[in-house]
This record gives C-alpha cells, structure tokens and sequence, in this order.
C-alpha cells in the first residue's frame, strides 16, 4: 500500500508514524486503541434528500438541509464513505469532492497537505494521517463569488468508530467561500472518536466564512485540528457552535495572517452540560503589516461541566492589532468555566488588547423578567438564549438569518 503512495505522501506519514505516541500539549489523553478502525460501507446517494429519515432529522440540527435549500452544493460523508459530494449545475466556480478523490486528481496537493497544521503536531495529528479516511476538498475558482454557503456533513454512524477526515479547503484570489460544517452522530450511537483535520487556505483577497456546529453525545471523545493561512488582503471567519455535551472535546485552532492587512475573527459559542470537559481556544499569528484579528467567546456552563476557554494573539509585525473578548456564565455550583487569554507581543508597533468576565446571572435580570410574569426557569431561558444569541460581523444578511436559525433550532434541543 505505502509503495503505491507518491513520494511526499509516504514521507508525511513516517513522520506521523514518529509522533503516534506523542501526548497534546493540553487536554486529557484519549486512548485511540479503543475505537474501532475498520471501515464500514454505506452506499452513495445522488442527493441527501435520499437519506434515510433518522439521518436527515439528526443532521438538519447541525445546519444540514436535506433539500439544499440555498446551499451551493453538499457534501456527506458516513463513518469512512462519502455518500455525497456535488455542487449545484447553475452555481459554477467551485469544486466539492471527497479527499481521496482529490489526492488522485491533483499531485499539486502536496503544496497543502499538512501544511497549516503539522501532522507530528500531536498523536491525533498523525493518526489521521496514518489513518486517514476521507474528508472533503472545497476549492473555488479565481474570482468566483458564492454567496450561498456549501454544506459539509461529517457523520458518524457506526457504534465506537474511530473517525479521521482530512479537510483541505482552498479559496483562490479575490473569489468568496462559505461553508455550513456540521458534525454529528446516529441517535443509536453513543460511542466513539472523531479526529477532523481541517486546512483552510485563502488567496490573495479571497474570503472564507466557515461555520461549524458540533452535536455530539455524552461518551464521544473529540480532537479538531484546525489551521488558516491568509494571505494579502484575504479575511478567514470562523464561527463555532457546540451546545449538546460531549465525554471530551479539546481544539486550539490557528491562523496565521502571512500577508499585509489580512484578516481572522473567531466566534465561539459553548453550551456545556453534563459532564462534558470542553477545552476550546483560538489563535491568531499577525506576520504581516495591516494584519487584524478578533477572537469573541461565549460559554455557559451548567450541571458538573468544565469549560476551558483559551485565546492566544501573536504580534509579530508592527502596524498589526488584534482583540481578545471572552464571556462566561455559571449555571450550577458544580459548573467550571477557565478563561486563559495570552497577549504575546514580540514586536514594537503591535497593539493587542483583551478583556474576560465569568459569572452567574444577575439576580436584578431575573427579578426584573420574573416581575414581567416568567417563571424562574423561562427568565433564565431567555437570558441564556440572548447570551448566546449570534452576533457574528461581516457576513451577508441572509448568511446571518441563517446562522441564527440553525443556532436558534440547535439551542432548542438542549435549552
């Protein structure tokens, strides 16, 4: 098998092979022995729309619409199987197909493969790698505009899978890309992995708008590996939503602005409950003059859960600035929320700023919506509701109203 693969291949997964055993530097260890590898087989279909209904139902809380209602085109994958992957025929300039597809098609992939996250990162970097199954390649033509966001499906369907998709989405100069990621599970499964690696990469001018909402279960153990390169004048927006509880989940996602006034913003949204132990961040690298980031983070916790909410800005070059917003909510006695922001200037000229609040909800706001006639359960609903409410900057009106209505009907299940 290795002997078939082109030379760049083989050398990426020996260096894998080196840091199998390698522990990440922060969250709880997982033993990946534990999941399952063999690859289970799901027929494709011409359209999600020919799902079964079970899968529809669980994937439309995670932003997925089986009817491809202002979308540009899908993609779905099921354990290891890419069952779809097509784009609408009267929306052209972009390409939407599964990983290995696209290693077969294009050798100039190696330009991209594990080059904006390092597969010897960690030992969930180079399992999947070594272990490597599917995941989807989104790329758009110069120049191209898509206002209508492609929606992207990861799914795990199989009992104690272990789940390795490989990601590569590239946005070429001066063209706009959005995508609707969602990340989700069978309701008969309750057991299992995911490792997604995803690397996106924005040309000269080039815009990507990438929402992803995670909707896991309380025995799924979950490492995102993700990494942006953003060159001149390009903007990468990274929104993520994650309101069901989890066993564990722990990513640190980095962008690194290479060239001159380009752009990063991430917004968070954690719902954790449960026992769920969520060790989420951001980081944003400015290298470049004229370089901005922005990285915003709403958590709320409740029952036993544990939220870690990291931000890291790197100043590198002068003239670049960057902000670091983060909010918590406590909802339980038992509940724990650990914000760590970390402002790295390494330059004069850099200007890197953050602010970081944790705290229950004010007993003036329930009394004020209790004296409006609410219960103490709905007045704390709906101050959770407006705590967690979506205001993400920078995107079209349309992408906003739909971003609110996937968070608004995934909230609705947990809320």
């Amino acid at each position: 098998m290795m002997a078939k693969l082109p030379k760049w291949r083989r050398e990426s997964i020996k260096r894998a092979e080196a840091a199998k055993e390698k522990r990440a530097k922060i969250g709880p260890d997982v033993d990946i022995d534990k999941f399952k590898r063999e690859e289970p087989n799901h027929p494709t279909v011409s359209a999600p729309a020919e799902l079964p209904q079970e899968i529809q139902e669980a994937a439309k809380v995670v932003g997925i619409d089986s009817n491809e209602a202002m979308r540009s085109g899908t993609f779905f994958q099921c354990d290891h199987s890419v069952i779809v992957a097509r784009t609408h025929k009267d929306i052209p300039g972009v390409e939407i197909m599964g990983m290995n597809q696209a290693l077969m098609k294009y050798d100039w992939l190696a330009d991209y493969w594990w080059k904006a996250v390092p597969v010897d990162m960690d030992k969930y970097t180079a399992m999947a790698e070594i272990n490597q199954t599917q995941g989807y390649f989104i790329r758009t033509e110069p120049g191209a505009r898509l206002t209508l966001p492609v929606q992207a499906c990861l799914f795990m369907g199989s009992y104690g899978i272990l789940q390795c998709p490989h990601n590569v989405i590239i946005a070429e100069e001066d063209s706009e890309l959005h995508i609707i990621t969602g990340c989700t599970i069978h309701p008969s499964v309750d057991f299992g992995m995911h490792i997604g690696v995803s690397e996106f990469y924005i040309k000269k001018g080039a815009t990507i708008t990438f929402t992803m909402i995670h909707g896991w279960a309380p025995k799924i153990e979950v490492r995102p590996r993700t990494g942006a390169i953003i060159e001149r004048g390009g903007t990468f927006l990274s929104n993520y939503v994650c309101f069901r509880p989890v066993k564990t989940l722990q990513m640190y996602p980095v962008a690194y602005c290479l060239g001159d006034d380009s752009k990063a913003r991430y917004h968070t949204l954690i719902y954790g409950c449960k026992d769920s132990l969520i060790d989420v961040g951001n980081r944003a690298v400015l290298k470049a003059g004229g370089a901005k980031a922005e990285v915003t983070a709403r958590a709320i916790a409740r029952d036993s859960s544990q939220i870690i909410a990291r931000g890291h800005l790197v100043g590198e070059c002068p003239e670049t600035r960057a902000h670091l917003d983060c909010r918590g909510l406590l909802l339980s006695e038992k509940a724990r929320i650990h914000a760590i922001p970390e402002l790295e200037g390494k330059v004069e000229g850099c200007d890197l700023s953050h602010e970081a609040t944790v705290g229950k909800i004010e007993e003036e706001q329930l009394y004020y919506l209790m004296s409006r006639g609410l219960n103490e359960e709905q007045a704390t609903s709906l101050i959770v509701r407006g705590f967690l409410d979506p205001e993400i900057p920078g995107l079209p009106d349309h992408l906003k109203r739909e971003i609110r209505r996937i968070v608004q009907l995934t909230a609705e299940k947990v809320l």
